[in-house]
């Protein structure tokens, strides 16, 4: 799990360095050197405990990435880009690497996906599961039906949804609070709220929906209060898609039967 910044800067700095790609030592001898601003190699390895020795090929390492410069003195001094700076330039990256996937795996896609998906399919952790409805809410051609609790509805899937409106998708929601109807109806007014088929409370229900009538997804919150929402255990959710598939028939069934049940007062 990752470190909490507030308790650990520097573990946690080091742990996400190390994600972008940087090796260890590169990893704490940045952070060494954010901390000291400027730095011979002594003053790296007193601070960051990388040994001397290997102070000069992390830094060799960071110069390469443009996150350190070197001052030719005698001795030599170190020093590192802003954290501004550096977020900014690991987050061009990112966003390089991103596109270079998107286009490797585009060329590797089939031409036309089949619609049908047989069996139950399994998907964990918050964020790959915002990711997944997400997908369906660009998807949807004519109606999205969507009851979450409303730790989960984020302004990310309030926008994704008002893009599905304004596509012409019809919008109909369960729920959540009187609070957050009132923002989603100022956000997409032709939003239909609806009584939730549950009471969620003290229950670890996370969100059920349903896309076309032909794409479902339910998903329980397994550890939402301890785990964070990248980890596996803060989330749990399965989807089907396809008008035969088994979980599309039965939460169709539920949904249908919920909403020709709704007062239209």
């Amino acid at each position: 799990m990752s470190s909490d910044p507030s308790e650990d800067p520097q573990a946690a700095a080091v742990e996400q360095l190390e994600r972008f790609g940087l090796s260890n030592y590169a990893a704490r001898t940045f952070v060494a050197l954010a901390s000291l601003g400027t730095g011979t190699a002594r003053d790296v390895s007193e601070v960051s405990e990388v040994p001397r020795t290997r102070v000069y090929d992390a830094i060799d390492e960071l110069h390469d990435r443009g996150l350190v410069d070197i001052q030719n003195s005698s001795p030599r001094k170190f020093w590192a880009i802003s954290a501004e700076t550096a977020s900014r330039l690991f987050e061009h990256e990112l966003q390089h690497r991103t596109e270079l996937l998107r286009t490797a795996l585009g060329e590797l896609e089939p031409v036309e996906r089949k619609a049908e998906q047989r069996g139950v399919w399994t998907v964990d952790g918050q964020m790959p599961v915002t990711t997944r409805v997400l997908e369906f809410f660009d998807s949807a051609e004519e109606e999205i039906v969507y009851m979450t609790v409303e730790d989960l509805l984020t302004e990310e899937l309030i926008e994704g949804l008002a893009d599905a409106a304004d596509r012409g998708v019809s919008i109909k929601l369960a729920g959540i609070s009187q609070e957050v109807q009132d923002h989603i109806q100022d956000t997409i007014p032709g939003a239909t709220m609806f009584e939730s088929l549950w009471v969620w409370s003290d229950t670890p229900a996370g969100r059920l929906m349903m896309v076309d009538g032909k794409k479902t997804l339910v998903s329980a919150l397994v550890n939402g209060a301890e785990a964070s929402p990248s980890d596996p255990r803060s989330e749990t959710a399965i989807w089907g898609e396809g008008e035969s598939n088994s979980l599309v028939v039965v939460l169709k069934a539920i949904f249908t039967w919920r909403l020709d049940n709704v007062d239209p007062d």
